[in-house]
């Protein structure tokens, strides 16, 4: 009786298997790019970016230009929550490849102590994972923004606020970054908010984490702060 059947199926099996393995050190080798390489990338673009901010400032004519470039680093934010170190670039834009360089501002929305709302995406995961996790913020809580003369001092939004601080929305929900959060998008705002959005949950772009706070008071200036605001110490 021929054993070729049974010769073919031990090749068919090695050959599958051998497949398999090479798709998962294919799907485990991207994995690691996209958890790690894609962190080492971005933050080390972080830190040209800082660096080239603080020296633009630094300069006698150091400003935010009147329009914005795509990827263009004009603003530093701060979450006292996560770390007396977390600062992190903000550019201009929401596109893949500003946001792989950092928190991106929304084109169209409130820039930094306007009345408005000032609105930033970050990546959750990979690529820096700037806003991995801005669920731990709290009614209250500080988030400073630096500029090139100013800090603004913004406070996490609680229940009893009318907005609430976080929410947990579609992808599709663009209220949330409307001139009064979860308002209408032609309506003149009622305060100056600061909205951070980012994916939700971990790992996943099915909804999307929103957190809002408001301006308190106005801003501080860099030159009689260099230090910051108290706030910049989670005060």
């Amino acid at each position: 009786m021929s054993t070729a059947p049974a010769d073919v199926l031990r090749t068919v099996g090695r050959g599958a298997g051998q497949l398999l393995l090479t798709v998962g050190y294919v799907l485990l080798l991207f994995v690691v790019y996209e958890l790690w390489v894609t962190d080492l990338l971005s933050n080390a673009r972080q830190g040209e970016l800082t660096a080239e901010l603080r020296e633009e400032w630094a300069a006698p004519s150091g400003a935010v230009p009147a329009e914005l470039r795509g990827g263009e680093a004009f603003a530093m934010l701060h979450i006292p929550r996560l770390g007396a170190d977390y600062a992190r670039a903000v550019v201009e834009g929401t596109g893949t490849e500003e946001l792989e360089q950092g928190p991106g501002h929304y084109p169209g929305t409130a820039m930094p102590g306007e009345q408005g709302n000032f609105a930033v995406a970050g990546h959750r995961v990979g690529r820096g994972s700037p806003f991995l996790e801005i669920d731990e913020l709290r009614a209250g809580d500080p988030i400073v923004v630096e500029t090139a003369d100013s800090w603004f001092v913004y406070r996490v939004l609680g229940p009893a606020d009318g907005v609430p601080g976080q929410q947990v929305v579609s992808p599709s929900d663009v209220s949330v970054i409307a001139p009064t959060p979860n308002g209408p998008p032609d309506a003149s705002p009622s305060g100056a908010y600061l909205t951070l959005t980012t994916c939700h949950p971990e790992y996943s772009a099915r909804e999307r984490l929103i957190v809002h706070a408001v301006l308190e008071g106005g801003p501080v200036s860099r030159a009689e702060a260099p230090e910051g605001p108290p706030a910049l110490r989670g005060v």
